[in-house]
């Protein structure tokens, strides 16, 4: 428990050392200052003792001098009252004054007013007192001077001690401000700084990527944070999916009537070579029956490979990566559409024979398929559709904005589907990628398509780059590996 608690695995553990550390901190400050103050308080109590005891040696020697010049009792009461009290302030405060005087400098002084004592107690005679006069004098002299000495250095000690305890108290004060500020930077990498990766991770959620999180911290808030966000994504990831397969289905009903009109011309034209071959039986023209029947042949397989695109687009299988021919991968894909154009829309393909790309052939013709139609909807009802392959040998367009990372890489293939349509306007541009955004009206898109174009060319390691001027048209730049980089 100690050593688990001593890691900090969670949040609140740091918070909580974070404001025990700030509560030791003042604890400690405060506790200084107590002992500090006592410490003033002792000095202020022996500068006390020592200002009375030099008030008393002025008194002595006042009474003294004044008994000297004019021999008068009251006087010489006077002056044994002031010694009798230094010498009661002296036994009764050694400990104090020690503060500031040696012991034996001290005890020299008790010395020295015991014999001034001894002096001032002596016969009252004035002869006795003249003999004594200059001896009395002198002890006097060595109070006042030991008096003095003793403020003065008491004064000095005083001040050394306030200027130590202002150092000290500011030291003190610039030592916590500089650990309150370690403990706040310590506290915002451990606490804050998860916290903002995890904003940052959900922000590209927002974006529309749903790539689980990775945990940002030991810390169990951010652990149990960092699971609920994934089990939310993986519940996304499968909504979404479903609405993705919702969408392809939907796409898929469309291309039915297109594909069920391009069935019919082929269709139409076996039943009339069969009507023409049934008339024909018995009639000897073998040349000709052979090429009714090359002729049934050729738009059987015609049929037979539009029902096959179409079963390509509608399997769902998980992703294969193999090499795909561009031209009839486009071919494929543009069968199926062609049966629901308009009639003054024009597709126009430019892509050599020899173009490979490396990727998975359904998803391909999907997302061919869903920028196609994105083109047809921009046109609405006449224009114009290209689309070109070529070899990639030069960076993005710098007018264009790419989505997704692009490697200038001489094994890369660019494919092109540009349109004349009213194109896009510049501040919807940067958002045409994200799930469910559609400039069209309510009902008529869910606004997965681009979303599952651009998650197609990122499943292939590819980049999308996209460039539209309003009025002028709209043209997508997709880069596709040559050859499997994975194996490289």
């Amino acid at each position: 428990m100690k050593l688990q608690f001593f890691r900090l695995g969670s949040l609140r553990r740091k918070i909580v050392f974070g404001y025990g550390a700030v509560v030791v901190l003042v604890l400690g400050l405060s506790a200084f200052s107590l002992v500090e103050m006592r410490l003033l308080e002792a000095q202020i109590a022996a500068g006390e003792r020592i200002g009375r005891f030099l008030g008393l040696a002025l008194e002595i020697r006042r009474f003294e001098k004044n008994y000297l010049l004019y021999r008068q009792a009251a006087d010489l009461e006077e002056n044994r009252a002031y010694v009798q009290q230094a010498r009661q302030l002296l036994a009764e405060n050694g400990s104090i004054l020690e503060a500031i005087e040696r012991p034996e400098r001290i005890a020299a002084l008790r010395a020295t007013l015991d014999r001034y004592a001894g002096l001032m107690s002596g016969p009252a005679g004035t002869d006795g007192y003249a003999l004594r006069e200059a001896e009395i004098r002198q002890a006097g002299k060595e109070i006042a001077t030991t008096a003095e000495n003793w403020s003065r250095s008491e004064r000095t000690l005083m001040q050394s001690q306030l200027n130590r305890h202002r150092m000290r108290l500011l030291g003190s004060i610039a030592a916590i401000i500089v650990l309150l500020v370690a403990i706040g930077q310590w506290l915002s990498w451990r606490v804050a700084r998860p916290l903002k990766q995890l904003e940052k991770n959900m922000a590209a959620v927002g974006a529309g990527r749903l790539a689980k999180l990775e945990m940002a911290a030991q810390d169990r808030e951010i652990a149990s944070l960092t699971q609920a966000f994934n089990h939310v994504l993986h519940e996304l990831e499968l909504r979404q999916g479903q609405l993705v397969r919702s969408e392809k289905l939907a796409a898929l009903g469309t291309l039915l009537s297109g594909v069920a009109h391009e069935l019919n011309n082929p269709l139409s034209n076996i039943s009339t070579s069969c009507e023409i071959l049934v008339a024909e039986v018995g009639a000897g023209d073998t040349a000709f029956q052979k090429e009714l029947l090359e002729q049934i042949d050729g738009e059987t397989w015609r049929a037979r490979r539009i029902v096959r695109s179409l079963l390509d687009y509608a399997r769902d299988r998980p992703f294969s990566s193999a090499p795909v021919a561009l031209a009839p991968l486009v071919e494929d894909s543009l069968r199926l559409v062609r049966g629901q154009l308009p009639a003054q829309v024009a597709i126009h393909v430019a892509i050599a024979d020899e173009l490979v790309v490396h990727g998975d052939k359904q998803r391909l013709q999907q997302a061919l398929f869903n920028l196609v139609g994105n083109a047809v909807d921009a046109l609405e009802g006449a224009g114009k559709i290209t689309v070109a392959a070529r070899a990639a040998a030069a960076p993005c367009p710098t007018d264009a904005l790419v989505f997704g990372h692009c490697a200038n890489e001489d094994d890369t293939i660019e494919i092109e589907v540009a349109d004349n349509g009213h194109g896009i306007a510049p501040q919807d541009l940067p958002r045409i990628f994200d799930p469910f955004f559609t400039t069209k009206e309510v009902g008529c898109g869910l606004g997965l398509g681009l979303f599952i174009v651009f998650e197609i060319i990122e499943e292939h390691g590819g980049c999308i780059a996209v460039k539209s001027e309003p009025g002028r048209g709209t043209s997508f730049l997709i880069r596709l590996p040559a050859k499997d980089r994975k194996n490289d």
